[in-house]
């Protein structure tokens, strides 16, 4: 979170941030790898970035981490701050060369960087180069912004060998699918009814 953001520095992990991202894609390689995610807004979490990105440099830096399909309730808990106010807090992680979050049992992690200012999708005017002023969201529904970030570096990580019956799980991508998580095959002792947020 950006160095003025209000928090509790009686944890170190409650001046970090997380969110599940439910939209997420790789957009490029080459000449620079880059990917590319939204979110809802308002929300505290477009709004730290937001703010990173006019602070330091360096603070516009972030870690995606990849989750596996053996981290449901890990999702669960970055999803919903209205139920779980400090996810950081219950979920193990190590940090990276920038101080950021990596979470242990993770598929896998980027560290990246944000390449521009967040994209308001609901303004189509300011978009378009009509407008030089974003509005506010004032409609009914949810809106979005766009983020780009530029990875770089794939963090390594050196999580113990998983128990036999958890293998496929570990090695296995999470994913959120018709209002439920999933991954590329079933989740075994996980209903529909229970992996919903």
């Amino acid at each position: 979170m950006p160095s003025g953001a209000q928090h509790n520095v009686l944890h170190s992990h409650s001046r970090f941030h997380g969110a599940t991202l439910s939209s997420f894609s790789s957009i490029a390689l080459d000449p620079y790898p880059l990917v590319a995610f939204s979110l809802r807004i308002p929300s505290r979490m477009a709004m730290s970035l937001k703010s990173a990105h006019v602070s330091l440099p360096v603070a516009s830096h972030m870690v995606v981490n990849i989750l596996s399909a053996a981290q449901v309730d890990t999702a669960v808990r970055f999803a919903r701050p209205d139920l779980h106010p400090d996810p950081f807090a219950g979920s193990p992680y190590f940090l990276s060369a920038e101080g950021l979050p990596v979470l242990k049992d993770s598929v896998g992690a980027l560290s990246c960087k944000l390449v521009a200012a967040s994209w308001p999708l609901h303004d189509l005017e300011l978009l378009e180069g009509r407008s030089n002023e974003e509005t506010v969201w004032e409609g009914e529904g949810v809106a979005s912004e766009l983020f780009i970030a530029r990875v770089t570096r794939v963090e390594l990580l050196t999580d113990p060998e998983p128990k036999e019956d958890e293998k496929d799980l570990r090695t296995s991508p999470l994913l959120y699918y018709r209002r439920a998580y999933s991954t590329t095959r079933d989740i075994p002792g996980r209903s529909a009814s229970e992996t919903k947020s």
